[in-house]
């Protein structure tokens, strides 16, 4: 077969609001002063700049020391982000101790070198001569010290390590499997991929992104697995971020995929270590953003959204579950337009019995099929962002109780009737069924659109729009690769895993679409034979 190369999507000439600007970009304050300035020689004119540039802030402390009578030096660092106890052990009690072993300095013009190298017992040390990294490093929370007559500045990593710990995943729950997930702290979240890939192949690069918050942005990805196509797209849609801060992925997510103009994701996101895992031994690349327990994996298509990590952990039912979330992704889709478009305008689809079952409801509502619906809709929404926003303590009780209450109490006011009810709750109930959630949401916003078809054109209507719908999927792209991959364009290979889940015995090869370097994912052994 020959190799598909993936060609990044061409720009239109109509320029994208998300990407890096052209012109130049005003702001209210001066914020290139000092970014390729080098540091005084002077430590009074370093402490004024830097008092001067942090606005006299009172949680920048200047702790000044004078270990020898030849040597006067200030620690900088920032209160709540650097750890104290750890600048107090690891930085001024070893520079005292230090100067008190050695009260002569033979060699001033190595004397950084020589506390960096023999004095502090911290485990990472860096030097920098830019008033713009030395920023950076403080409000990063490491500690910076400056010392009077050199233009340098020791780096010590102080970093607090007070952070979240690893716990439960509160998303894409799982009967079996593992049961961490990622934190806000993004060193975590690195470590907990390794440890699912022990490889040395494993890549990670460092990025920032955001003129104000300064936030990392790592990718990660395998070497020898990934397609090199796809890491230079990646970093080029990143490297042309150009914005005031970064505070989710969800921003990055949004500031790099493919097209805006779509209900559907087009990057998937996920807090659980071994679903990132398994994206990147099938060739995809993540990207992890500092401060936010979901990271990015890209490319991504529509079936992986329908796809459990459970699935691979429990014995190979041949995907009969899968299947029931594609039933449940059409059920939450279609169930009230067709519930609508019958009634309104099919009625000799509804057996006899049924039909005056239904007549019989319908005596003293007011209503048509579709406000009915409508009403209904939009109650329970409601009341699913009411569950959402409400304190756990109550959430939950809103959100169950509200919805039997408030649904009993329109079927005996004659607001709707019951079969539109139970129409709404299984609707209801098959949202939940999607392992992505950003996919619930897609789901739930076409659900009007159908239904507005449905009450003007009936069943013509929802077919048109089911034809428009498959259409604007056939035409999404995920870096490169289209949205709808295996099923359009059709691999006959691929279908292993896509709406069937076969063995893992069967499934032998990567995703062709995503990986062209390294197919084989195992090699056959034969069957096992008893002796």
């Amino acid at each position: 077969m020959t190799p598909i190369k993936i060609i990044p999507k061409k720009k239109k000439t109509k320029k994208n609001p998300h990407y890096k600007r052209d012109e130049p970009i005003e702001v209210a304050d001066n914020l290139s002063g000092p970014e390729y300035e080098e540091i005084y020689s002077d430590l009074e004119s370093n402490i004024a700049y830097l008092k001067q540039t942090f606005g006299e802030s009172a949680d920048l402390v200047i702790r000044k020391l004078h270990p020898h009578p030849d040597v006067s030096m200030v620690i900088i660092y920032m209160e709540g982000l650097a750890g104290s106890q750890q600048i107090q052990d690891s930085v001024i009690k070893s520079l005292l101790e230090w100067f008190g072993k050695y009260p002569v300095i033979e060699e001033p013009a190595t004397l950084i070198s020589n506390l960096a190298d023999s004095s502090m017992t911290i485990a990472d040390i860096a030097y920098t001569n830019q008033f713009k990294e030395l920023f950076s490093y403080i409000l990063s929370g490491e500690s910076a010290i400056l010392i009077h007559g050199y233009n340098q500045s020791i780096i010590a990593k102080t970093k607090d390590p007070t952070k979240r710990d690893v716990s439960e995943p509160r998303t894409q729950s799982v009967v079996r499997g593992p049961q961490e997930g990622f934190t806000e702290d993004i060193r975590t979240n690195t470590t907990l991929i390794r440890r699912k890939i022990k490889s040395e192949n494993v890549r990670l690069e460092h990025k920032t992104v955001g003129r104000y918050t300064k936030t990392e942005v790592n990718i990660m990805y395998i070497n020898g697995i990934v397609n090199q196509s796809i890491i230079e797209e990646v970093r080029r849609r990143i490297d042309e971020i150009d914005i005031d801060g970064i505070l989710e992925s969800a921003y990055i997510e949004e500031l790099i995929q493919d097209s805006t103009v779509t209900p559907f994701p087009t990057i998937f996101n996920s807090e659980r270590p071994d679903v990132i895992a398994a994206g990147m031994l099938e060739g995809r690349v993540a990207i992890l953003i500092d401060g936010t327990p979901f990271v990015l994996l890209v490319p991504v298509v529509f079936t992986q959204f329908l796809q459990s990590s459970e699935d691979y952990y429990q014995r190979s039912d041949f995907g009969l579950i899968r299947l029931l979330r594609y039933a449940a992704f059409f059920l939450a889709l279609l169930s009230p337009s067709m519930f609508i478009a019958i009634k309104t305008f099919h009625q000799e689809l509804i057996p006899t019995p049924l039909m005056i079952t239904l007549a019989a409801q319908r005596e003293g509502v007011p209503f048509p099929a579709f406000v009915e619906a409508l009403i209904m809709e939009l109650t329970f929404e409601i009341l699913r962002e009411a569950g959402i926003r409400m304190p756990k303590a109550v959430g939950q009780a809103i959100s169950i109780v509200g919805a039997l209450v408030i649904g009993q109490a329109a079927v005996e006011a004659g607001f709707v009737t019951p079969a539109m009810v139970i129409v709404v709750s299984i609707t209801a109930i098959s949202t939940f069924v999607f392992p992505a959630y950003n996919l619930a949401i897609a789901v739930r916003g076409l659900r009007f659109a159908f239904m507005i078809l449905a009450a003007s054109f009936g069943l013509y209507g929802v077919t048109v729009g089911l034809f428009l719908l498959v259409i604007h999927l056939c035409s999404l792209r995920s870096f490169g690769v289209p949205y709808m991959s295996p099923i359009a364009p059709y691999n006959k290979t691929d279908q292993k895993d896509a709406i069937f889940h076969l063995p893992l015995k069967w499934l032998s090869t990567r995703p062709r679409l995503i990986n062209q370097t390294n197919m084989s994912r195992q090699q056959s052994k034969g069957k096992f034979q008893k002796k």
